[in-house]
């Protein structure tokens, strides 16, 4: 399964401290935990001794114990203690399965297979000038591809986002740009009618976006800078949408965004964030098939969804087959 060569997030880095953490991608069971230098681990959730959860034990000494019989396991995953064989030197064999895992944009990334890609783009995240924070995570009863096309799609915002994010009376989407990319797509030009477009929008605006799909679940919007702001000097804010695909049809989900506020407190950041995508999630977990259609005649499409018609040829040509029909 080309997904399974893919880094995922499974986690915000914050979450996984020493007691281990359980999750779940791509239907495998997976534990986090913290060794004795503090660094990441990610082991398959199941004792190769007789198979209990690794996330009902614990940590200790730097390593994780098993809390059926103990049997305690090094970062490298290999067992180096017997509780009931005090004696003896457990053998190469005698191992948990290990997976990579990294941290990056606040989150924990796994991957359950050796792969050559690199974690997906985000490239607000090296700007000094933006203050980063994480949004979520949420649990939606939808697939991660249903979840990103939703993400690409502009014509929804009057109904779905009324009197946030667009209205009823302007509902018009303008020819806009797409092209192929290596990791996905981008679409320029991409320009929506908006009530308030963010936290501190006092009044209706036409604003600008550029959409990147980064990864076969992820994608990233930046907002392109108004004529005479100060933004035009060089930085511009943008959200990472980044999904972890449970099950075909379930996924957790979090936003990562890059923003110019540095002054409302996180907790007010989130709550905009939180009202837009749970006004998103409903629709979403009502949409049938919950699997995204790659065949492009399975659905009807217009002009308005040339981002999401250009996704789904991506996923197909990707090889691309979780969460898809």
């Amino acid at each position: 399964m080309m997904e399974a060569t893919l880094w995922h997030p499974v986690a915000l880095s914050n979450d996984v401290a020493q007691a281990p953490v359980p999750v779940r991608l791509l239907q495998r069971d997976v534990v986090l935990w913290r060794d004795g230098t503090g660094a990441l681990q990610a082991f398959a959730d199941q004792c190769p001794h007789r198979g209990a959860r690794l996330s009902l034990g614990r940590v200790h000494d730097g390593k994780l114990g098993c809390p059926y019989h103990g049997w305690q396991f090094a970062a490298s995953g290999q067992c180096v203690h017997v509780p009931a064989l005090p004696t003896f030197t457990p053998s190469a064999a005698h191992c948990a399965h290990r997976f990579e895992a990294c941290e990056a944009q606040g989150l924990v990334w796994v991957r359950l297979e050796a792969g050559t890609a690199g974690l997906p783009a985000f490239e607000a995240e090296s700007d000094a000038r933006l203050r980063k924070l994480n949004c979520g995570p949420y649990d939606v009863a939808a697939s991660a591809p249903r979840i990103i096309e939703n993400f690409l799609d502009m014509s929804h915002f009057g109904f779905v986002h009324e009197g946030w994010l667009g209205t009823r009376a302007a509902t018009a989407i303008d020819d806009y740009r797409v092209e192929p990319t290596p990791t996905g797509l981008r679409a320029t030009g991409c320009k929506a009618w908006q009530p308030q477009s963010n936290l501190h929008s006092t009044a209706p605006a036409q604003v600008e976006y550029t959409y990147e799909v980064t990864g076969p679940y992820t994608a990233v919007l930046t907002k392109v800078p108004e004529e005479g702001s100060t933004a035009v000097q060089g930085w511009r804010e943008s959200i990472a949408l980044d999904v972890c695909p449970l099950t075909p049809e379930s996924s957790r989900v979090w936003f990562r965004l890059a923003v110019a506020d540095f002054d409302s407190p996180d907790a007010k950041l989130q709550a905009f964030q939180h009202t837009i995508f749970t006004q998103d999630q409903p629709v979403l977990e009502s949409q049938n098939p919950k699997r995204l259609p790659l065949d492009l005649l399975a659905e009807l499409h217009t002009a308005a969804d040339k981002a999401s018609s250009a996704y789904r040829r991506f996923l197909k040509a990707s090889g691309t087959t979780f969460g898809v029909c």
